[in-house]
């Protein structure tokens, strides 16, 4: 059955902005779920579950009389197999940029649709590669207060463009919500987008 309109499950202003990006009509459908990772857990295997599992809670709170289906995602940024979430504080902050600074780094982004059919997943993982960043840059950055909510303690997006060297793969999967895997699973479960 087609849907005029899905529901984004996240309180992320970017997947927003991305869904609008390409005419998607959505309606927001806030959930909160544990985030923890499982000790011994992938990167790719974390951000799979968790953006199942926002998906399926957000399909079991969305309006009765609406069948629209849910669309979810979780991002990582990843480091030598290693997670590096949202900063605690400024320190914390300044010393994930450090880490990052001149090398290449994985970006994860886990995408669900929920429909009382089922869930279907899909990965986007795309390499970014930072410049030299100094000390006191990186300081300055957490200054501006950009970073203090980002996975990895940055934003493509914003004033953290300028530490990019290279990038390969989703720009906006980078950003949280990789377009070409979201339009392909919107797709599925005819949700319209500007084209169509």
């Amino acid at each position: 059955m087609s849907a005029n309109f899905v529901y984004l499950a996240s309180g992320s202003p970017r997947r927003r902005e991305l869904l609008t990006q390409i005419g998607v009509p959505f309606q927001l459908l806030t959930v909160i779920v544990d985030e923890s990772i499982v000790p011994g857990e992938a990167p790719e295997a974390y951000v799979a579950r968790v953006s199942i599992l926002k998906a399926a809670t957000a399909l079991t709170v969305r309006p009765a009389r609406q069948a629209a289906p849910v669309l979810a995602a979780d991002t990582a940024v990843v480091l030598d197999g290693k997670i590096l979430s949202k900063p605690t504080d400024a320190e914390d902050g300044v010393r994930m940029l450090r880490e990052l600074s001149g090398r290449t780094h994985e970006v994860l982004t886990g995408i669900a649709l929920a429909t009382a059919r089922g869930v279907q997943s899909c990965l986007s993982r795309s390499q970014v590669t930072f410049r030299a960043i100094a000390t006191a840059e990186a300081h300055a950055y957490w200054d501006t207060g950009e970073p203090h909510d980002k996975a990895g303690g940055y934003a493509i997006q914003g004033r953290a463009a300028v530490f990019v060297a290279d990038l390969r793969g989703s720009y906006s999967g980078v950003m949280g919500l990789p377009l070409y895997e979201t339009a392909a699973l919107l797709e599925s479960e005819g949700v319209p987008r500007w084209l169509l």
